[in-house]
């Protein structure tokens, strides 16, 4: 989800003088976002203070971070230095990633119609880069942001994977998504099927979050760091990865559903995917994230989510 560059502390952030008391000067809170918040401490280092991750279940995070780094990417991945459990909270010392961001979030800005040429290209450079690592098991265990289990758990293949995603999260709290999208039900179960039937396809490392702020890039406009793994990471079609990047690259923004529709077609056909393949993920992300952040159309994920279903052609077919 889009973060929060450059946030303020609020007045009752202890973290800073508590980094400042293990020798760091200078703390500067340089981010915000669903899994927690990020802190440069100087000597390129930050600091990530983790958001509902027990320590004792970042073990597999971890083991991912190592798996990618064992391929080269044209781009820096995250590198955990130390680990600390701080009462219980989790906080990671990590190499401090190069670059600045893409662009910055989408909902207070208008970035044009067009979707600029450095930007497709970093993206297509990144999906390209990621889907050379291969999947393996520690990715393969992790659990998505909202569910209570692994999503490969009892699955040999991710489409019946996503499937079976798509299945319990409607369940969580499908009722308050079915007030705001017609024909919910039968939409669910055209998505699941239209999953279900896709072909195989290559395993490899899925991010599962490439929001603009989750890429960095350089003055050239190079893709130079990929950030913040975890909120939807694991393995997978690469696929997936392409179909959510060209919908949450502008989510909120008053050109986002063109932007959406012309990135769809650049992937599709740089990247060699199904456009319905691509739109089958689309809707099945907007079915797995929708009620993560409220539960009707006052929070913008949730809204942003039902504009998804609605026009979408899978689960509308």
């Amino acid at each position: 989800m889009e973060k929060i560059p450059n946030m303020e502390a609020p007045l009752s952030d202890p973290w800073p003088a508590r980094f400042a008391d293990r020798g760091h000067t200078g703390v500067r809170r340089i981010g915000a976002g669903v899994e927690g918040v990020v802190y440069r401490l100087g000597e390129g280092r930050v600091a990530k203070v983790w958001s509902g991750r027990p320590p004792a279940d970042f073990d597999l995070t971890r083991q991912v971070y190592v798996d990618i780094a064992r391929h080269p990417l044209p781009f820096s991945t995250p590198e955990i230095l130390d680990v600390e459990d701080h009462e219980g909270v989790l906080v990671t010392y990590e190499r401090e990633l190069p670059g600045v961001s893409m662009r910055v979030d989408s909902a207070p800005s208008d970035h044009g119609r067009e979707v600029p040429t450095r930007h497709s290209d970093a993206l297509l450079a990144v999906l390209r880069g990621l889907a050379s690592v291969p999947g393996t098991d520690a990715m393969r265990q992790l659990t998505v942001q909202g569910d209570d289990r692994p999503l490969w758990r009892g699955h040999d293949c991710f489409r019946d994977a996503l499937a079976a995603l798509v299945a319990r999260a409607a369940a969580r709290h499908g009722a308050a998504l079915a007030g705001y999208v017609s024909g919910f039900d039968a939409g669910v179960e055209r998505t699941q099927e239209a999953l279900r039937s896709l072909p195989g396809a290559p395993v490899t490392a899925i991010h599962g979050d490439l929001v603009p702020s989750n890429i960095h890039i350089d003055v050239a406009g190079r893709p130079v760091a990929v950030l913040d793994f975890g909120f939807y990471t694991t393995a997978g079609d690469p696929a997936f990865e392409a179909a959510v990047t060209a919908a949450v690259w502008d989510m909120y923004g008053p050109h986002a559903e063109e932007h959406t529709a012309d990135l769809t077609g650049l992937f599709a056909h740089e990247l060699g995917y199904a456009p319905t393949t691509l739109t089958a993920y689309q809707a099945a992300y907007a079915l797995t994230t929708y009620d993560l952040f409220g539960l009707d159309d006052s929070d913008g994920h949730f809204r942003w989510c039902a504009e998804q279903l609605r026009r979408n052609a899978v689960f509308n077919a």
